[in-house]
Parts: C-alpha cells; sequence; structure tokens
C-alpha cells in the first residue's frame, strides 16, 4: 500500500511513495551505523552549530512548510507557521543547553574521585504521529541528536511530505549523512527494525495499541522505549476561577489543532454554582468559529485530518447522544457538509460541539474525543472533581482553576497525570519535561529529563 499524502480539506490525493523495500531498509541501517560510529565523537559545539542551522532553516521557510502541513493533515495555517517557530524554538533550546545538561556530576564517595558520565546510546527509532508533523519529530530529534545520537523517523502514512522536508532540513543544516534518515516504511515493518542489532532505542507519541505494540518489540530486544500516549484530559474549574479567562482558554484548549492533540483539554468539571454560566460562555465560543479551508486565514476550524478519524469521532458522540447527552452545541456533521463550498464537502470536516447531560456508560467516560468535541460534567464540589478527573485510563495533562491557595494545593497533588497546569492551557516547553502516566505512557520528552532519557548513565570511581 502507498505511502500517501491525501489533503484532508477535499480528499485530493497529491503525493505517494511506495514504502522501503528491505533492501533499502538494510541500507539505512549500515549507514545509520557507520555515520553513528563517528558523530557520537564530535563535540557539542559542532552540533549545536548544525542544530541552530537546521533553527534558522525553520524559520526561513516557515511559510513554506506550514502550507505543507496543512495541505497534508489539515491544521490552520496559522497554526501550522507557529508550529514550525516552536520547532525552531526546541532546537535552539537543546543546541545551547545540551553542554551544561549532559555535563559531567561529581558525586563525593570513598574514591579518590567518583561522577556520572553521561554517553550517547546510539541509533534510536522515533515513531511519531500526524497531528503535529515537525514539532513531535523536532522535539524527539533535537536532544537525541545533541546527546550525540542517530535518529531513524517513522513518521505517520499521511505525512509523508512532512518526514522528507525533517529529513531534508537536516542535510542542509550540514549533519552528517544518514545521522538522522527518514523511513517510509508501513506500521507492519517497524517492529523489525526496533528488533535490529544497530538500533538501541526507540521512542513513540501515537495511540495506545502503537504503543504497546512498540513497547513489545523493545522488550523482546531488552531496549529503552519512551511512550507518549493518548489522553483524556481533564479541565476542572471550581467557584473561585476568573470564569471569563476560564471559559476563553477552555475554547483554545478544546480546539486547538482542530481538536487532535493529546493533551487537548477533553472532559470540561465545572462546579454546579458556576457551570450555566461556563457552558454558555463556551458555548458563544463555539458559535462564533469559522469552520472552512484551513489555508484561509480566517478559518478557525480545519478539517480532521482522515475520513477514520471523522467516523470515529462521529460514532462516539452518537452513541453519547443516543443514550441520553444534550449536543448543546454543534453534534451534526451532515448539516456542516452541507454548507460548505463544494470543492470542500468530500472533506472531513465536523463542527464544534459541547455535549452536556452526559449519563454514565457512554464513550465519554473513558475514551479519547480526537476532534473538536468538548465534554461538560457538573459535580458539587472539589472532591467530586477530583474523582471525576482521574476516574479514566490516561494521566497525560491537568488544567484546574481556582483562586484558593488550598483548592490549587489539592488540586497538585491529587490529580493522576504528568502535568498539572493551575490558571492556564496545558502545553509544551522544551523547557520542562513532558509526558504522562497510567495509559497515556512513560518516560519524559522535553527539558532535562527528556535528554537523559537516551544516554548511558555511566558511573565512573576511581581510586
Amino acid at each position: 500500500m502507498p505511502i500517501a499524502s491525501i489533503n484532508p480539506a477535499t480528499g485530493e490525493k497529491f503525493a505517494a511513495y511506495p514504502p522501503l523495500s528491505a533492501a533499502e531498509i538494510e541500507q539505512a541501517l549500515a549507514q545509520a551505523a557507520q555515520a553513528g560510529a563517528e558523530y557520537r565523537q564530535t563535540e557539542f559545539a559542532q552540533r549545536s552549530q548544525w542544530l541552530h542551522r537546521a533553527a534558522d532553516i525553520l524559520d526561513g521557510k516557515k511559510q513554506q512548510y506550514g502550507r505543507l502541513m496543512t495541505l497534508e493533515m489539515g491544521k490552520p495555517l496559522k497554526a501550522a507557521i507557529a508550529e514550525v517557530e516552536k520547532s525552531a524554538w526546541v532546537c535552539r533550546y537543546y543546541a545551547d543547553q545540551a553542554a551544561d545538561l549532559l555535563q559531567d556530576e561529581i558525586v563525593e564517595t570513598d574514591a579518590g574521585r567518583s561522577y556520572i558520565h553521561y554517553q550517547p546510546l546510539g541509533t534510536i527509532l522515533t515513531v511519531m504521529p500526524w497531528n503535529f508533523p515537525f514539532w513531535q519529530a523536532f522535539r524527539a530529534a533535537a536532544p537525541a541528536l545533541m546527546a550525540g545520537n542517530g535518529v531513524l523517523l517513522k513518521h505517520a502514512s499521511n505525512v509523508p511530505q512532512s518526514a522528507l522536508a525533517i529529513a531534508d532540513i537536516f542535510q542542509q543544516a550540514g549533519f552528517p549523512a544518514g545521522i538522522f534518515q527518514t523511513l517510509l516504511i508501513s506500521a507492519g515493518q517497524v517492529a523489525e527494525i526496533i528488533t535490529d542489532e544497530r538500533v538501541q532505542a526507540v521512542s513513540l507519541t501515537g495511540s495506545g495499541p502503537a504503543g504497546a505494540s512498540v513497547a513489545a518489540a523493545a522488550a523482546q530486544s531488552i531496549k529503552k522505549s519512551v511512550l507518549e500516549l493518548g489522553g483524556s484530559d481533564p479541565f476542572v474549574v471550581m467557584p473561585s476561577a476568573d470564569l471569563d479567562s476560564a471559559i476563553a482558554t477552555a475554547a483554545t484548549a478544546r480546539l486547538i489543532n482542530n481538536g487532535q492533540s493529546c493533551i487537548a483539554a477533553k472532559r470540561f468539571i465545572v462546579a454546579e454554582e458556576i457551570a450555566d454560566a461556563f457552558e454558555w460562555g463556551l458555548a458563544e465560543r463555539f458559535r462564533a468559529l469559522k469552520v472552512g479551508d484551513p489555508l484561509e486565514p480566517e478559518t478557525d476550524i480545519g478539517p480532521l485530518a482522515t475520513p477514520a478519524i471523522l467516523h470515529e469521532l462521529d460514532q462516539q458522540v452518537r452513541s453519547c447522544l443516543s443514550q441520553g447527552a444534550t449536543a448543546l452545541v454543534g453534534g451534526n456533521p451532515d448539516a456542516l457538509q452541507a454548507q460548505l463550498p463544494e470543492r470542500l464537502q468530500p472533506g472531513n470536516f465536523y463542527p464544534p460541539t459541547i455535549l452536556t447531560q452526559i449519563p454514565s456508560g457512554t464513550p465519554a467516560d473513558q475514551e479519547e474525543f480526537f476532534g473538536p468535541v468538548a465534554l461538560v460534567f457538573r459535580v458539587p464540589d472539589l472532591e467530586s472533581a477530583i474523582a471525576l478527573a482521574n476516574a479514566t485510563s490516561f494521566g497525560l495533562g491537568a488544567s484546574a482553576w481556582s483562586q484558593v491557595p488550598q483548592e490549587q494545593q489539592r488540586l497538585i497533588e491529587a490529580l493522576e497525570a504528568g502535568a498539572v497546569f493551575i490558571n492556564g492551557l496545558v502545553k509544551s516547553d522544551p523547557r520542562l519535561p513532558f509526558g504522562g502516566i497510567k495509559e497515556s505512557g512513560y518516560g519524559r520528552e522535553l527539558g532535562r529529563h527528556g535528554i537523559l532519557e537516551f544516554v548511558n548513565t555511566k558511573t565512573v570511581w576511581v581510586k
């Protein structure tokens, strides 16, 4: 099956590539091993120079790369350009900080001299998703390359041109041939690469089933893996919250990237006494959004990335409605399609939707809704909010809104997530570790913790 670029706004296929053959994969692995043996000896200053150059290329061509992402997976162009800028940021962060983050750590022991020394592992396979085609790849690659590792990128099969563009950026930046390679391969070819002795570790961002498959293959070969998986992130709003700010942030948090983000707020857990005002304000913002061509500057919401994602989201919403939930806004993709221009009617568009009065036993309890659908739940008090927030198999991020210090501290301690943001939007930042617990994965990306995931933490003891 070819690896293809299909415009999700129009259904047009505009590029297709055959998966690499076994011989081509072997050639890539051999080149990675050869390049890596030399690259691990390079100085931090040299790696930094190359990575700064990659950041400059990103900034210089952000319009071009942003348009490419929009055509392949449908995010609004302004968001795609911002993603390129953020990718340049993570490159500059690690280019500037890696030497300090990985410097030897002196430890006083009974030795004459003892310290912790960090060394690269080798070639890292990164299996990345389509929803942030540049950011996800660069946030994995930048620390790995600065640590002295090589990188093989297996990108999602619906963004091959983005994947090839990323490899070209590293080549233009001056990195040695073979040290970063894009592999256009199918999901079925991944396990064999993980188990190859020339690959030392794997990092995956994606779905739970994909994570389980990759983790199993890595475990079989006794190799390090890092998984960043899905989320059904809670957005808790207590009576003391700045309601206007909470509502504005809630809309952004749910609809970023057309609602297709693992750390997007998905379950809005609101204190009963302010729930009417919260729902009214959120509905007002959802109704004001323009859905349409993501290349047009006035568009707020573009299409979902694939027909399968659209179908799954529609089925989840229909299931909730059939069991008694109410669609405060949206919920009818057929009506939306009929309003779109003819050229967009084959697209994967779903209306911004708010579901309320959701009974227990629906998909909203445990499933991740990957699209512009907000699930609103009412609770009587703080402890009920925490219990509902934690009543999920996921544990990626959480946003909580309160002006009461005691409530804030209780939320920080009790919410089961890899990150808790108080009175703010959950987001990734190169300076802070990012990752989840429970079925949202393990390990961390970004910050110092991220660069330490794929190094040999070597104890040195000298008498």
